[in-house]
């Protein structure tokens, strides 16, 4: 049978020495290693007492904003939901009733926002999408747990409480603020 190319090699078995069976050389060389890594700063942190710094653009848990007044500001028009890559926004949309204008802003409100956390990438998607500004990603991580059932998130651990706001500020560009500002913009009437 003919060889395919002619870089052939040929191997050769050769003997070991007498220090090499004795793998006294690898075994100077792995503790060489160690001591080098046990010298060195420690990379771990203990997590209950000591919390590692997070990035200003860490994308963590969700909240659903209120206004000033204390209402809602989803309208439910699913623009987050239709963004969302892995479809983990569902909602269900209803008609605001008389006496609710307190409760929500428009006339439209999610009876029904669930966001299933398994699911969920933390792209920040549904964040860009939103043209009220009602959903938003803090900085806080999601609590872990063994029961599937608890990673949906419904309006009950979604909606901001009034009397301890989340505070999303840094969450938004200068260049965001700044259009903001201006009045003149229909955006901005409101």
């Amino acid at each position: 049978m003919q060889p395919l190319t002619n870089r052939s090699k040929v191997v050769v078995k050769k003997q070991m020495t007498f220090m090499e069976r004795l793998y006294i050389p690898a075994i100077l060389g792995g503790m060489r290693i160690t001591l080098q890594h046990f010298f060195k700063k420690k990379v771990t942190i203990n997590y209950p007492e000591v919390k590692r710094d997070f990035a200003p653009v860490y994308r963590g848990k969700h909240v659903l904003k209120r206004d000033e007044n204390g209402a809602e500001r989803c309208t439910a028009c699913g623009l987050c939901a239709v963004a969302c890559p892995a479809e983990a926004i569902t909602m269900v949309a209803a008609e605001r009733n008389n006496g609710e204008e307190k409760l929500y802003r428009e006339e439209k409100y999610a009876s029904v926002y669930e966001i299933n956390m398994l699911r969920c990438i933390f792209c920040g998607l549904c964040e860009e999408a939103c043209p009220k500004e009602a959903i938003f990603l803090t900085d806080e991580l999601v609590p872990t747990t063994f029961k599937r059932a608890e990673y949906i998130y419904g309006k009950d651990r979604l909606v901001e409480p009034t009397d301890k706001r989340v505070d999303v500020s840094k969450r938004q560009t200068k260049e965001v603020l700044k259009f903001k500002e201006d009045k003149s913009l229909q955006h901005n009437r409101l």
